[in-house]
C-alpha cells in the first residue's frame, strides 16, 4: 500500500498522518509538495489538516488553485483513494471533489477539543473496519467546521449515502448540544458519490496510537489499506 501525502504552505498535520502510515502502519508514504505537477505512483492520497496559505480568503480557497491538485482530481477520477482531513476537507470542497461549503463555526470561535462521532456508513473503502453506527471519540481543530448543504444537496447526500460520519452524543444520539460547529444534520464527514473521496473535519490520525490517549482513528487508515489488498485480489473463477 502506497501512501502520498499532499504538502501546502501552512500544512501542519502532515508529518502527524506520515507517522501512521508510514510508521505505525509501515507502509510506503511519500510527501508531495504542492507545486507538483504529477502525481507519483500511489494508492491513496492523504490531504492534511493545517491553515494552507494561511486560510486568507476562505480556508481551502488558494490551495485549490495549486498546481498539485489538477494531478488530485485526475487521481481521483480515475478512482484512487482521496482522504481529506479538516483543512483537507476544505480543500477538497472548495476543489469541487465534494459538495457543500464549509463556514465560521456558529460560535464564532476556533474549536479544539474531543467530540463523538458514528459510523453512518461502514461500507466505504475508508470505513469497513468499523461497525455500523460505532461511536468514535475524534478530536476537532478548527475555525471553519460548519458544513452547509441546501436542502436538496442534503436529500441528494442521504439518497446516496454519502454521509460517512455525524456528529453525536457518547451514547451515538443526535442532539444539538452535540453538534461542535453547527453543521448541517450533524454532518462530520462525506464522500462523494463514487465512494473513493473521503472529506472529514475530526481528526483521526491525531488518535492512531495508545501514546497518544486513543486508537479510535488507526482503522480508518487499515480500513484504506484493506480496500487496496481486496482490489488487487485475483478473481477466482
Amino acid at each position: 500500500m502506497r501512501f502520498g501525502i499532499v504538502v501546502f504552505p501552512g500544512s501542519n498535520c502532515d508529518q502527524d498522518c506520515h507517522y501512521v502510515t508510514g510508521g505505525i502502519l509501515k507502509e510506503p508514504t511519500t510527501f508531495i509538495w504542492h507545486k507538483e505537477t504529477k502525481i507519483p505512483d500511489v494508492d491513496a492520497l492523504i490531504i492534511p489538516g493545517g491553515f494552507s496559505y494561511g486560510d486568507y480568503l476562505r480556508a481551502g480557497a488558494i490551495a485549490r488553485f495549486s498546481p498539485v491538485m489538477k494531478g488530485v482530481v485526475d487521481f481521483a477520477a480515475k478512482g484512487g483513494m482521496v482522504l481529506g482531513i479538516c483543512n483537507g476537507f476544505q480543500i477538497l470542497v472548495e476543489s469541487g471533489l465534494l459538495p457543500g461549503a464549509l463556514r465560521r463555526n456558529r460560535s464564532l470561535k476556533f474549536i479544539c477539543k474531543p467530540v463523538f462521532v458514528r459510523v453512518e456508513n461502514h461500507q466505504t473503502p475508508f470505513t469497513l473496519l468499523y461497525q455500523p453506527g460505532q461511536v468514535l471519540s475524534l478530536p476537532i481543530a478548527h475555525a471553519e467546521g460548519n458544513y452547509y448543504i441546501d436542502p436538496a444537496g442534503l436529500a441528494r447526500l442521504k439518497e446516496r449515502n454519502q454521509i460517512v460520519f455525524r456528529y453525536v452524543t457518547k451514547e451515538g444520539a443526535v442532539s444539538d448540544e452535540a453538534n461542535p460547529n453547527g453543521s448541517v444534520d450533524q454532518i462530520a464527514g462525506i464522500s462523494n458519490e463514487a465512494g473513493n473521496v473521503l472529506g472529514m473535519m475530526p481528526h483521526p490520525e491525531r488518535v492512531a496510537d495508545p501514546l497518544l490517549g486513543g486508537e479510535d482513528g488507526i482503522k480508518l487508515f487499515e480500513s484504506l489499506r484493506r480496500s487496496r489488498r481486496e482490489r488487487a485480489a485475483p478473481v477466482i473463477r
